[in-house]
């Protein structure tokens, strides 16, 4: 951990009682007179680093086979562009359709997206082709 993570705390006591004071002149009078002054270290004082994630997840996914979404084979891109094709319909107008956006459509075309089966039975539905046994393969 870095040392800029901590915030040194000075606590002075006189006579048993517990006063707080953060003032260096109250610090140096207090270590003259030769009253006790007790200093400690809080983590990440007066910051909210509480829930700091050392690394983000999709980096995470890209770096590991093992962690990696299956996506939609180039196979069942190609025919939902067939069929989009043949109904006589362009990216967004199928989107459009099935309520979706077109980027979404676009994806499944160029094999980035992950399978989402309500996605996918929609675009069956709108282009009139199966897309299931595809996927499963």
């Amino acid at each position: 951990m870095a040392e800029s993570d901590w915030d040194t705390v000075t606590v002075l006591r006189k006579k048993g009682s517990a006063a707080q004071s953060k003032s260096k002149q109250a610090i140096i009078t207090a270590q003259r007179k030769g009253e006790e002054v007790e200093t400690s270290k809080k983590w990440a004082a007066g910051q909210n680093k509480q829930h700091v994630i050392t690394k983000n997840t999709a980096k995470l996914d890209r770096e590991t086979e093992e962690l990696s979404h299956q996506r939609v084979p180039l196979e069942v891109g190609k025919v939902i562009q067939l069929g989009r094709q043949n109904k006589g319909l362009t990216q967004k107008d199928l989107a459009t359709k099935i309520n979706e956006k077109p980027q979404i459509i676009a994806e499944y075309e160029c094999g980035k997206a992950i399978p989402n089966n309500q996605v996918m039975g929609k675009i069956e539905r709108a282009i009139g082709r199966i897309l299931s046994f595809i996927t499963t393969q």
